[in-house]
């Protein structure tokens, strides 16, 4: 618009000339309407011409501005200097360039430069389009006698600053910068001075060997104003440097930067600006804080107090920053501090300059608010350190399930051997429940980092709700009541419910702790049509169907400064020994893992709401797993017999006393360790034959729950109708103990192999038939699914069992490609293990 202006400048006489004769029309046409469209348009005309003269007005003021102090910093250097437009007119030049070409005010440059090197012309013309492109340029020229360096610089939009530097001869026995009219010199690495050139020698008043005798403070800082030892006293100037061949440097002595004086009246100017300033005295004490300043600082009276007293968290003294600043030191550069008398938290980014003054020179602080770029790298952090530690978890889990399963293991061997009169009994028992709580901190574990094998099916909320309504209200106590309220005609959900029940459960018992005098928990169900993504707390819900479930207390509340911690792991606001600080971030990592998501909103004093979002289970083609979750058709799914609750909801638990994924609805609390001695007689009673008794939930048992399977190859061999060969592959040494131990009272027989190489030169042997393969997933060397497709090009038949400690959907992907193959989740008990190879073989 401005260039516009300037281009309209000129015709501004002819809009006027516009305005005045529609004006003058509308005065004289008798019609209403159009003397009123005639002064309309005559309006817009003025006010076009008034815009365009005040643009331009505007703009040739600050480029006059932007001029004069471009003038002020060349007036006194050594080389010729001069300012020019865009056509090439000079409009300045300095004494040095009076001096030796002349007043040369409103002709060219190119006349002014005559004869003085070849094709003056198209050299500036190739110089001047260099720095409009890139912001300044420059070139050695020849002259008669010696060189020339020409640079010019972009100044503003269409001016530039034009520099002649002599270089004297560049004869072989010359020094290249002996004639140069910039102070400069040569040091060694040592900091010898090893060539001063004449400039130099004229300032020192001779020639100096160190570099102490040159500068008054050491060490030399390259682009910073430095003090000079001048022969009329100190000397301030910039600094820079360039690197030479075997560690010499050149250094140039510039002129320091000039600043326009600013006058004491004309600070009051600032006070309105929308820019917060400060102005520092040399000893750090504001001497003047603007509206925007103060507000920020959230200080009044800031002014006459000290910036140390305003700020903190610079990791350095403030005093010693402002030092620097005062000797021209790393002017500038910006520092992010935090103000320290609002009551919220503010970051401040400050950046630093001086100005001269009548009285001297004073620093110049610009402020700005920085809270959000701070509070976006605080999430960024955060975000890392959650993903770090969710690896983590994940790789512990991992290694635990692997000493789970042989503890756990290995006591299901001595339960075969003891009965309840056995005085040994109850410590096995022990050891048995023991290993199923740390099952469950494991699955805590890997509900953290998403990486749990969940068990999915449709899930109607308001039966599952209903079902677990008894056990909730045992859980909130007799001071606190539970309300439920459904929406009419509730769509279905895909979920794990075992893994849902936990979280609903985990939520009620923070509710309820969050209310120690009573009052009332109220969960909410309703269904709910997203038609634009939900944009909220750094989370995007894309548009859909979703159900929500919210879960609302009328407790203390959550300050805000702990909402954004109570989903990270470990981070709980209850006393020591009342809380592991799993519960939530368990329950992030459910909600997550199933594909829905999770929000807290809460007001301290009033209470607290967790919303859950669920999206709706389509039936048919179009249903598709959640992230991180698989089902596979030649995978049946092994069931879970333990049920993992938390610390935070200390629910009691009944191993194989229910069907799996469902909550007893009103267990009596007398029969809980009845209930545990019952499942341990129950994994350790033997049938008749020899073999142990196993139970298969009818979930599990009917072809309808999964998905037809795709034709698979036929067998190389029939199994044996009793026990079978199994080829056991496990690189942790006590698991395979265990597991061939529980294969071969079953009446397999076992084949063992540390790794997947030992395993595959085992299958050298052509005459060998085997029926099963159990192999881990990850092994050193070759994985469990690599070696398996190796083996299956030989034997296509042969049945798989992989076993892990990590989630399902570690070997999903590979899984899928494996007929005859199923998944089994580390830690497994006896039962589990010979049951999932009798049903592969059967």
């Amino acid at each position: 618009m401005t260039q516009a202006a300037i281009d309209l400048s000129p015709k501004a006489g002819y809009l006027l000339l516009l305005a005045l004769l529609f004006l003058g029309a509308s005065w004289a046409v008798p019609m209403v309407l159009a003397q009123i469209g005639l002064g309309l348009v005559g309006g817009t005309f003025l006010a076009l011409t008034l815009m365009v003269v005040g643009l331009a007005h505007r703009f040739r003021h600050a480029r006059g501005e932007l001029f004069r102090t471009v003038s002020a910093f060349v007036e006194h250097d050594a080389a010729p200097s001069f300012t020019t437009d865009a056509d090439g007119q000079i409009g300045y030049q300095n004494a040095a360039a009076v001096e030796r070409f002349g007043e040369k005010g409103g002709e060219t440059l190119t006349s002014a430069f005559g004869d003085l090197f070849a094709s003056p012309a198209a050299v500036l013309y190739r110089l001047q389009n260099k720095a409009l492109a890139k912001g300044s340029a420059c070139e050695d020229v020849v002259l008669r006698r010696g060189h020339m360096r020409l640079s010019v610089h972009l100044v503003g939009e269409d001016g530039y600053l034009w520099r002649l530097e002599d270089m004297g001869d560049r004869g072989p026995a010359g020094r290249t910068g002996e004639n140069i009219s910039l102070p400069m010199m040569t040091v060694s690495r040592s900091g010898t001075i090893l060539f001063m050139n004449e400039a130099l020698r004229r300032l020192l008043g001779g020639r100096e060997t160190t570099l102490d005798r040159v500068f008054t403070d050491l060490p030399v800082r390259a682009g910073e104003v430095m003090r000079v030892a001048g022969k009329e006293g100190p000397v301030r100037a910039m600094v820079a440097e360039i690197s030479s061949s075997a560690g010499r440097r050149e250094l140039y002595l510039l002129p320091e930067p000039q600043t326009a004086m600013v006058k004491p009246g004309e600070w009051g100017v600032v006070d309105g600006l929308p820019v917060p300033l400060l102005k520092l005295g040399s000893e750090g004490d504001i001497q003047m804080a603007n509206q925007r300043a103060r507000a920020l600082l959230n200080d009044p009276d800031a002014v006459g107090t000290l910036l140390s007293e305003q700020v903190e968290g610079l990791g350095r003294p403030v005093s010693e920053w402002l030092r620097e600043a005062n000797s021209g030191r790393h002017l500038g550069r910006s520092e992010i501090v935090r103000a320290s008398k609002p009551d919220d938290e503010v970051f401040l980014q400050i950046s630093l300059g001086q100005v001269v003054e009548v009285n001297g020179v004073s620093l110049v602080a610009v402020l700005h608010d920085a809270t959000e770029l701070k509070t976006l790298e605080a999430q960024f952090v955060q975000s890392q350190k959650m993903q770090a530690i969710g690896q983590l978890a994940g790789g512990v889990a991992h290694d635990f399930n692997n000493l789970l399963t042989a503890i756990s293991g290995h006591c299901d061997l001595l339960l075969l051997n003891h009965d309840e009169s056995d005085p040994e009994f109850a410590d096995l028992a022990q050891i048995h429940q023991n290993a199923n709580r740390a099952a469950s901190l494991v699955g805590q574990l890997l509900a953290f980092s998403r990486k749990q094998t969940l068990r999915p099916e449709k899930v109607d909320l308001t039966d599952s709700l209903g079902d677990l309504t008894h056990l909730l209200n045992r859980l909130v106590g007799e001071k606190v009541s539970l309300d439920l309220s459904h929406d009419n005609d509730l769509l279905p959900i895909r979920v794990d419910r075992r893994q849902l029940d936990q979280v609903l459960m985990n939520l009620v018992v923070n509710a309820r702790d969050a209310m120690p005098d009573g009052g009332r928990i109220r969960i909410e169900t309703r269904n709910v049509v997203l038609d634009t993504p939900l944009e909220r707390d750094r989370a995007s819900v894309p548009a859909g169907d979703y159900v929500t479930v919210r879960v609302i207390d009328q407790g203390t509340g959550i300050p805000a400064d702990k909402l954004t911690k109570i989903f990270e792991p470990f981070f709980t606001t209850k006393r020591a020994g009342q809380g592991t600080g799993l519960g939530l971030s368990m329950a992030y990592g459910i909600v997550k893992q199933t594909g829905g998501f999770i929000f807290v909103d809460s007001v301290p004093g009033q209470g607290t709401t967790f919303s859950l979002y669920f999206p709706v289970y389509q039936d048919g083609a179009g249903a598709q797993a959640p992230s991180g979750q698989t089902e596979h058709a030649a995978a049946p799914m092994v069931p879970d017999q333990k049920c993992d609750l938390t610390e935070d909801a200390p629910v009691p638990s009944t191993p194989g006393a229910l069907p799996p994924g469902r909550l007893d609805p009103d267990p009596d609390p007398r029969a809980e360790d009845a209930a545990l001695l019952t499942t341990v007689t129950h994994a350790a009673r033997l049938r008749k034959d020899g073999q142990p008794e196993v139970s298969v939930s009818p979930r599990f048992q009917s072809p309808a729950d999964l998905i037809r399977a795709p034709v698979l190859p036929n067998p190389t061999h029939e199994p044996m109708s009793d026990g079978g060969i199994v080829l056991l592959v496990e690189d942790e040494a006590p698991v395979r103990a265990f597991a061939s131990r529980a294969l071969r009272m079953r009446g397999y027989t076992v084949l063992e192999a540390e790794n997947a190489e030992e395993a595959l030169k085992t299958l050298e042997d052509t005459t060998l038939k085997v029926d099963v393969f159990v192999t881990d997933v990850i092994m050193p060397g070759m994985d469990g699914p690599t070696w398996v497709n190796k083996a299956l090009e030989d034997r296509p038949g042969v049945r798989v069992v992989f076993v892990s400690g990590y989630a399902e959907d570690s070997v999903a992907e590979h899984q899928a490609r494996i007929p005859n193959s199923v998944f089994l989740p580390k830690p497994f008990s006896l039962s589990e293990l010979t049951e999932t190879v009798h049903r592969q073989l059967h």
